[in-house]
């Protein structure tokens, strides 16, 4: 089946169930794209396949662990069966610890590092099995800033958000030596108001939360949406996240001082929780969270940034013109 017969782009997002994963799905089925499901959680699942239908879309819910590249494969095959080939595949799955790093075990940085870089890795490479060989498709990272910029308490996450940045670059560079028309882009997010750190595994006494400024996870599935058409080899939301890009290529050493007095307190609210809280480390909990955390007061809907980003190309022609007219207006008598 060509293009031109096919008016539903075939789109697969991970970590779907929830939080940036479940924004994501709700705007591609919005635009009326077949968007298959991958997740942990037989609960989100449900409610996401439901947001996907009731949105114009359609819906092919997989329970997928992506840390087993087995689970990835097999359901890359039945996304193919049911939906048709592959066009856009979105990998956002993860999972974290907020916890100083001498008190995390073996275990805990493995199993992060199994969803949240090797669950790239398989995703990734499950979807360029196929789209290589039609050469066309694109491949959406969904990274952060922190893959960048290193905080506190985070060493698993940044650690894996680093790795992810590495392969992704490493594997760009092998497609454009074949001359692959696949893309790869990443997208790097600022802190996101999700449902992440009412489950997070922590040690910490306070309970989580994104460092403020915050925005809502619609932010991101719009920016995404955009990415997917587009091709940008990156692309940054929020001016918090570019500064932390840019502020560790000038002074990483100053913000490593600076994270040491302040990166403890940004990620823990005044709340006291329990380090023994449930949490989803190794399984899903029960239930629905759907796309949005409990930072609605402090989340921004808008990122005048990423609007920027998007039309940088015409924002740039214009301030030429600007310019030409100005100094044109000023030689003339």
């Amino acid at each position: 089946m060509n293009e031109k017969q096919r008016p539903r782009k075939v789109v697969v997002v991970t970590g779907a169930s929830a939080g940036v994963g479940r924004a994501i799905a709700r705007e591609f089925a919005a635009h009326g794209a077949s968007v298959a499901l991958l997740a942990r959680s037989r609960d989100g699942l449900e409610g996401a396949g439901q947001d996907v239908e009731r949105l114009g879309g359609r819906a092919l819910p997989i329970l997928t662990d992506v840390s087993d590249d087995l689970q990835v494969e097999a359901a890359a095959n039945r996304v193919e069966q049911e939906f048709g080939p592959i066009d856009i595949w979105i990998n956002n799955a993860m999972v974290s610890i907020l916890s100083p790093a001498l008190q995390m075990t073996a275990a805990d940085y493995r199993r992060v590092t199994e969803v949240t870089y090797l669950g790239y890795v398989y995703g990734t490479l499950s979807a360029l099995r196929r789209m290589a060989a039609r050469n066309r498709g694109i491949v959406i990272q969904i990274g952060s800033a922190l893959a960048y910029r290193s905080i506190p308490l985070q060493s698993a996450y940044c650690g894996a958000k680093h790795a992810v940045q590495g392969f992704t670059e490493s594997l760009r560079s092998e497609l454009i030596h074949d001359g692959s028309k696949v893309r790869l882009t990443i997208v790097q997010l600022p802190a996101v108001n999700t449902p992440q750190f009412s489950w997070i595994k922590t040690r910490m006494p306070k309970h989580p939360q994104p460092v403020p400024p915050i925005f809502q996870p619609e932010v991101i599935a719009r920016s995404v949406y955009w990415v997917a058409h587009q091709s940008r080899r990156e692309f940054t939301i929020g001016w918090p996240a570019v500064q932390a890009i840019v502020g560790d290529k000038f002074i990483p050493g100053l913000l490593d001082h600076y994270l040491a007095a302040m990166g403890y307190d940004a990620q823990q609210t005044n709340e006291s929780v329990d380090p023994d809280r449930p949490n989803n480390l190794y399984d899903p909990l029960p239930g629905d969270y759907g796309a949005r955390g409990r930072f609605d007061y402090h989340a921004t809907n808008y990122s005048v940034q990423a609007w920027a980003n998007r039309y940088r190309g015409w924002l740039a022609l214009g301030g030429l013109s600007l310019a030409a007219y100005y100094l044109t207006a000023r030689r003339s008598p």
